[in-house]
């Protein structure tokens, strides 16, 4: 079979093919087999249950209707209900998400090269798909829309609802399509579905130090008082002619 240039090769593919499946499949699996998986319960941080709230807060009626009354009193009690909805709607969120192939047109992984982390956010890394939301993976083939390893934070829940309800509304030309079945006739009224879906979206990135906030952020001087009182004073009518 070395005698001739076919065999050789056939004997490189399978050397080569052997090399990936064991650096790619079975390297990550020997270090990340101790790694616990995190349950939804768990990816309940502060930024997720600040989105949940504020979902409660914008659309009340929709809301009660999806998830129920929210306790009124604080205590244990309100914390425990609040976290346990809030699992169960990223639950179904992710559900909501896999359902309408999202990941055909958007991609869950920021990769360490074109400077994406300038265009994204920081650089994904192994352990942000350690949980339950992430099986199966959403990496994702393509980009035909942004990346949304990133996406919580950036944007409102209103913002969400009225992109998911038209995307053309907001963004003149996108290809993505209408999701109004997710809503009850109008993008102020979400259903479960909806809701969920949008606090998933907020979810994504809600475990960096950075979040919502992970661009850089350079105010204009011209908002500062300092600069204000600092500037020229402008010329009067004729002056400098």
């Amino acid at each position: 079979m070395l005698e001739n240039r076919s065999g050789v090769f056939f004997i490189a593919g399978l050397f080569f093919f052997a090399l990936a499946f064991v650096s790619q499949a079975v390297v990550p699996i020997l270090m990340y087999r101790d790694q616990p998986e995190l349950t939804a319960e768990q990816l309940v941080n502060p930024n997720v249950r600040f989105q949940f709230e504020d979902l409660a807060k914008r659309f009340p009626e929709p809301f009660k209707v999806a998830f129920g009354e929210v306790p009124a009193n604080p205590g244990p009690e309100r914390e425990e209900w609040l976290n346990k909805q809030a699992a169960e709607a990223l639950r179904v969120g992710r559900k909501a998400y896999t359902g309408e192939a999202c990941w055909h047109c958007h991609s869950q992984f920021v990769r360490p090269v074109s400077n994406e982390d300038r265009r994204f956010g920081p650089v994904s890394e192994a352990w942000e798909y350690q949980n339950e939301l992430q099986r199966p993976v959403m990496f994702g083939t393509r980009r035909v829309g942004p990346d949304l390893s990133r996406e919580g934070g950036r944007r409102s829940n209103d913002w969400h609802a009225a992109h998911l309800f038209q995307p053309n509304a907001l963004i003149a030309g996108s290809p993505m399509p209408s999701y109004q079945w997710y809503f009850e006739e109008s993008p102020d009224k979400p259903n479960k579905k909806g809701l969920s879906l949008i606090l998933y979206l907020q979810w994504l990135g809600s475990w960096l130090e950075s979040y919502p906030y992970y661009e850089d952020y350079k105010p204009s001087p011209l908002m500062l008082p300092e600069a204000k009182s600092a500037a020229p004073a402008a010329p009067a009518a004729g002056e400098g002619e």
